[in-house]
């Protein structure tokens, strides 16, 4: 009942965005993650359901993560769109405050489109080791990623909050999500983590053999290394269902939000184009639950109060909420209707079923 009366605005935005698809296509990069990971997929999606039928020919370039697209969006040619974890964002923020000069260009300019989906973080350790849980940890040898993916900020940040210090340097490493499991399986690392959105490719097509000589850690709620790691992450699920072949039940652990990010663009194509991504965005939406990565099933069309220091795009952020308004009109529209068909008719009388009025 619901699409059936969003179906007017929905199809007249669908006809724009259809109408937009036949001019000669703009060629625009978004910078996601790397190939095994959930942001090049997301990346894949927005490409195929959104980008295309606005017009715009998506080429969807893998990364080191969320630092390194940071770098990107802001100087390389062509890169209109990112994805970006919360807490990398935060950090060059905060170091832009902190009076970092480079960290500024980078960070300013740049503006938000919308929130994603949260990233869990995977602490990974060899399935024979006594490691526990998150807090465990401390003072052990730890990929924590590649320089300038999301995967090092995170994995630096919360050793930092759960232990009050840094990592030390010996025990550091910089490895790529697969290296570093194969570290962690031959002992070259005591631990491995990764942050990537369930379920993830790197876990799932991972030989079933090898992938039994690994299991994730559990964050204790109780623990104080929690406690102080929750000032920047939140609680999350590994979920035995997204890994059927690895995770015989549910895993506590924690986790940090995906971002979609532009720069603040004022060319008049750009703006132009970048609006009707967004219009696409709204058309599309469904289609992107139902045919993207399982992670799409988890966003959710709305554009919160950001915390200081962070903006929304102008342009797209007006397309959206007037969007999120007509969507928000349609489904008070559907539950009034549903509401009215479930009341009871008044008994009918002879002389109207003898004229066909009753329902």
């Amino acid at each position: 009942m619901l699409k059936r009366l969003l179906a007017g605005w929905l199809g007249l935005l669908l006809m724009i965005v259809s109408s937009m698809a036949g001019a000669e296509p703009a060629h625009y990069k978004i910078v996601t993650g790397p190939e095994r990971g959930t942001y090049i997929q997301i990346g894949q999606d927005l490409s195929k359901w959104v980008a295309q039928p606005a017009g715009i020919d998506l080429d969807v370039v893998a990364s080191k993560g969320s630092a390194e697209n940071v770098q990107r969006m802001r100087f390389e040619p062509g890169v209109k769109l990112a994805l970006v974890q919360s807490d990398v964002y935060q950090a060059y923020i905060d170091m832009a405050n902190a009076g970092n000069a480079d960290a500024g260009t980078a960070i300013r300019p740049l503006r938000l489109i919308m929130p994603l989906y949260d990233e869990e973080i995977n602490v990974v350790v060899r399935a024979d080791s006594p490691m526990k849980t998150f807090a465990d940890i401390k003072d052990k040898s730890i990929s924590v990623g590649l320089i300038g993916s999301g995967t090092a900020q995170s994995a630096t940040t919360l050793y930092h909050l759960m232990f009050g210090q840094a990592i030390p340097e010996q025990n550091i490493q910089h490895l790529s999500n697969e290296d570093a499991l194969a570290a962690l399986i031959v002992k070259k690392v005591d631990v491995a983590i990764i942050v990537v959105g369930q379920p993830a490719k790197l876990f799932t097509d991972m030989n079933p053999e090898l992938l039994q000589q690994i299991r994730p850690l559990r964050v204790d709620p109780n623990a104080p290394e929690t406690a102080r790691a929750k000032q920047t992450y939140f609680p999350a699920t590994l979920r035995a269902t997204s890994y059927p072949n690895w995770l015989k039940e549910d895993v506590p652990t924690l986790t940090v939000k995906a971002f979609l990010v532009t720069y603040d663009y004022g060319l008049r194509d750009t703006v132009g184009n970048l609006n009707h991504f967004a219009d696409s965005l709204c058309a599309n939406f469904d289609n992107l639950q139902e045919h993207g990565h399982p992670k799409w099933k988890q966003v959710k069309l709305e554009l919160p109060t950001l915390v200081r220091g962070w903006k929304y795009y102008g342009p797209v952020e007006k397309h959206l909420r007037v969007c999120i308004a007509n969507r928000s009109a349609g489904i008070k529209a559907a539950t009034a209707q549903a509401q009215a068909a479930q009341k009871p008719h008044a008994a009918c009388t002879d002389q109207e079923r003898l004229l066909l009025l009753c329902k």
